[in-house]
């Protein structure tokens, strides 16, 4: 049998909500086996992860970010998904790269921050307007009906822009005071200098940082993972790979044990906030684990499974 080829054409079928069962469901299966592999030349990077979950399936992605394509009108990042079955090895499907990376990487966030973020949030700061903004701004929304949402940006006519595509979004001009104004701020840089200061953070908030994906990126300073409480996806796949954990653990400002919880705890309900005036922190390190999970609701959804 021919593998099913799914395009972008299958989005309307899909759920936030929906996608968050997903992932639940399928960190209660067999801890899935990762591989990450990493080449960078210069700001370029080619990512390949491999993911295998007994009773889900097996997958490939291969990702290739070149941060200078912007400044030619081509995208910054490609690649490709294949999502193979678990029990004989075939090749059950060719995914749209695009369609499982936006579903994944925004559906990790927010997800995260159904859990974690004080139910009554209201304002949400999306720092960075690139496509992972704007895939955020739905995400947050489909769990946060009843949100306002405001946008920062470093280019002004970027944050205008987003504004007009995203309606009822407000454009900060001060990072600073929009930071400290949210209740929930997601950030998705290409900064490798912290953008956001953690004397900025008040009691209750909750920031989740996705931009940092090398071991030289970061988003967040010191000070802020030193008054939360961090929360990664996965342990595996963060702490020793993405400069946000690894060069404050590698210089002693925090250690491995700050980090109390990734999904693989949702069922003993450490993943969870604890109370109302605690500051929550929430790394997206997107491992092909969830890759895998996101294909695997997608397939579904395809082939009209429930």
């Amino acid at each position: 049998m021919s593998p099913r080829i799914i395009g972008s054409d299958l989005e309307a079928k899909l759920d936030w909500h929906a996608l968050g069962e997903a992932f639940a469901a399928g960190h209660l299966l067999p801890r899935a086996e990762i591989t990450d592999s990493f080449l960078y030349r210069g700001d370029d990077t080619l990512l390949s992860r491999a993911a295998w979950i007994d009773g889900l399936g097996v997958l490939v992605k291969s990702a290739t970010i070149f941060p200078g394509n912007t400044a030619q009108g081509k995208p910054a990042i490609g690649g490709s998904v294949s999502l193979f079955n678990d029990g004989d090895g075939t090749l059950d499907a060719i995914l749209d790269f695009h369609l499982v990376t936006k579903w994944k990487t925004a559906g990790d966030s927010a997800f995260a921050a159904s859990r974690l973020a004080r139910r009554e949030s209201r304002n949400i700061l999306i720092v960075g307007t690139g496509t992972v903004g704007r895939n955020l701004h739905a995400a947050y929304s489909a769990y946060f009906p009843d949100a306002e949402f405001t946008i920062w940006n470093r280019s002004p006519t970027g944050a205008a822009r987003f504004a007009e595509d995203c309606p009822a979004t407000r454009v900060a001009p001060d990072l600073a005071e929009a930071v400290g104004q949210a209740d929930i701020i997601t950030s998705a840089t290409m900064t490798t200098e912290p953008l956001i200061q953690g004397d900025w953070l008040r009691a209750g908030q909750h920031l989740d940082l996705i931009g940092a994906y090398r071991p030289d990126m970061r988003e967040a300073d010191d000070t802020a993972l030193t008054r939360a409480r961090i929360f990664v996806d996965s342990r595996e796949t963060t702490i020793g790979h993405i400069g946000e954990l690894k060069d404050p653990i590698a210089r002693g400002v925090i250690s491995e044990a700050d980090v109390i919880a990734d999904y693989y705890d949702l069922s003993d309900g450490r993943f969870a906030r604890q109370s109302a005036d605690e500051i929550t922190l929430f790394k997206n390190g997107g491992g092909a684990h969830l890759d895998l999970m996101t294909s695997a609701y997608i397939l579904s959804q395809a082939s009209g499974s429930p």
